[in-house]
């Protein structure tokens, strides 16, 4: 590809030199999805007059590290296999794009790794050792969802996965380090916030459906089509805010949490997005819609539960 033909992807995609190439390697629309479920587990431990600002900070931080780290990986392994071009829209691009070496971009995603195990061990000393086995697990599998012989991303479980580990894991680990328990009742709640983590990768996997394709992967949005996959998408959302509205009548949720339901506004937006669109370039808003409805409908969630802990109802 000729310097300017990537000049022109650059500027359709906004792409700037200098600080912003390392700052996009991050993907930081998605480290969003770490802050999330820490802070969704965090405050439900609060009502229980449960907290610690430093495990709080703690646990933040290495979700974020885990988050940015399986980014970089997934830059590196999709490089690695022919997947990513100059002409990819939604990643990084500071491989095929800005010219990092990949190597470079490898270690970066093993220190950030390597970084989360150190506050791990500040948490685990804080709380339990058995912490250090469950994060373990979840660092091994954001490994393995771009890494290994059989990267999970390029297969149907990979929103399941990402939903799993990112929501429900971290909201129990997030709730457990301040209370020290764990209850049914913590992994229900969760669920939402997994169904939205879960819906940032359909996204995503819809943009790239039909490269995706094209190089062997067998994602839910290639299973489902264009205009299955946005109905999936669509269901997903409608079973996320349902379950929110069952957890309120049951009285798992403060009616507080009726606030997140400002966040379907975002989510609306991100199913017209999607729909009539072809190339991955259009599609763009639409994924940055899912992951702003996740943000906003996690953040909302998170400050009900601390709104109620003020201010019962």
């Amino acid at each position: 590809m000729s310097s300017i033909q990537n000049q022109n992807i650059k500027a359709s995609l906004n792409e700037r030199e200098g600080f912003q190439v390392w700052w996009r390697l991050l993907r930081p629309h998605t480290l969003t999805a770490a802050f999330v479920p820490v802070f969704v587990g965090t405050m439900l431990a609060a009502i229980e007059q449960s907290f610690d600002f430093w495990l709080f900070a703690a646990m933040l931080l290495a979700s974020i590290l885990i988050q940015a780290a399986t980014n970089m990986f997934n830059e590196y392994y999709d490089y690695a296999r022919g997947l990513d071009n100059e002409n990819s829209v939604g990643i990084g691009g500071t491989i095929v794009r800005d010219g990092i070496r990949p190597k470079m971009v490898l270690l970066l995603a093993l220190s950030f790794f390597a970084a989360a195990g150190l506050l791990g061990v500040y948490i685990c000393a804080s709380s339990s050792w058995w912490v250090a086995a469950v994060g373990l697990v979840s660092m091994l599998f954001g490994y393995l969802y771009t890494g290994g012989p059989f990267p999970i991303a390029y297969t149907p479980l990979g929103e399941l996965t990402a939903g799993f580990f990112m929501g429900t894991i971290i909201i129990a680990i997030s709730y457990f380090i301040q209370t020290m328990t764990l209850t049914a009742d913590v992994l229900i709640v969760s669920v939402p916030v997994a169904i939205f983590v879960g819906c940032i990768l359909l996204a995503n996997n819809i943009r790239d459906r039909v490269n995706d394709a094209e190089n062997g992967r067998k994602t839910l949005a290639i299973l489902f089509g264009h205009q299955g996959s946005i109905r999936f998408l669509t269901a997903l959302f409608a079973v996320a805010y349902l379950w929110t509205a069952v957890l309120m009548i049951i009285g798992l949720l403060p009616w507080w949490s009726l606030l997140t339901f400002i966040s379907v506004g975002k989510a609306r937006k991100a199913i017209q997005g999607f729909t009539g669109k072809k190339e991955p370039l259009e599609m763009m808003p639409a994924m940055k819609a899912t992951a702003q409805t996740n943000t906003i409908y996690g953040f909302l969630l998170g400050l009900s539960l601390l709104i109620q802990l003020y201010f019962p109802l």
